[in-house]
């Protein structure tokens, strides 16, 4: 089951997005519970982290669909955004939160399809993505999507997660080899950052979710770009 959002203040914007849901729904036998929102106000008021993707009109009278995109980063970094736009060069803001796609309107149900595809099989791939790691003599499983970022402190691993952080004996080097092909990139010589809970990037600095800014060193400032770009679904590089 996945839930969607659909927010746009035009009404007939957002039952041809249900109309769409429901046809694909039907093709891929595919369970689904889905919501509406008439404003991207609506959708923050009372937000929690319960979506999985959020279809959001970019241009909405009260609060835009790039605020919105912005305040629910604040509190959700595994939500998948799909931008909805009248004008395709107003998307490319879309990097600054981290924003799957865009699509431009008329919306065709090929276009709309092939992102929801995208998009669900991304989710399919990070739901269950968990490592398991030795901490204070116990295995513990690790749910990767709510890792923030891996520290290294002399000779230990932090783990920094939504929830705690927990603290392992090993590398940096180990652990990159491992969670690097899974949506992690070394940002400097002792952090390990979670693609999926950047938020921003800049001036050497990587804003991830629930505020913390990491250092970017100059030698990596490009490769997290690039990964920041693919992971995006992306081939182009800001």
């Amino acid at each position: 089951m996945i839930r969607i959002a659909v927010v746009d203040d035009n009404a007939q914007s957002r039952q041809l997005l249900r109309d769409y849901l429901t046809k694909y729904r039907a093709e891929h036998d595919q369970p689904m519970i889905i919501e509406e929102f008439a404003d991207g106000s609506d959708l923050v008021g009372h937000y929690a982290p319960s979506f999985d993707i959020i279809f959001l009109d970019v241009q909405m009278e009260n609060l835009d669909g790039f605020a919105t995109a912005r305040l629910v980063r604040e509190v959700d970094p595994a939500v998948i955004i799909i931008f909805v736009t009248n004008m395709a060069q107003l998307a490319i803001n879309g990097y600054q939160v981290n924003a799957l796609s865009y699509l431009v309107k008329p919306v065709s149900y090929f276009a709309f399809s092939q992102e929801l595809l995208r998009a669900v099989q991304r989710i399919e791939q990070t739901r269950d993505d968990f490592v398991v790691v030795p901490v204070a003599g116990d295995l513990v499983r690790i749910n990767l999507a709510k890792v923030v970022y891996i520290e290294s402190v002399k000779h230990r691993l932090e783990i920094h997660t939504m929830d705690a952080t927990l603290s392992m004996v090993g590398t940096l080097r180990e652990m990159a080899e491992q969670l690097e092909p899974r949506g992690f990139v070394q940002i400097n010589s002792f952090l390990l950052a979670n693609l999926r809970h950047v938020l921003a990037f800049g001036n050497q600095t990587a804003i991830m979710s629930q505020g913390a800014q990491l250092p970017v060193s100059r030698s990596r400032k490009k490769e997290l770009a690039v990964a920041l770009a693919a992971h995006s679904g992306r081939s182009r590089v800001l």
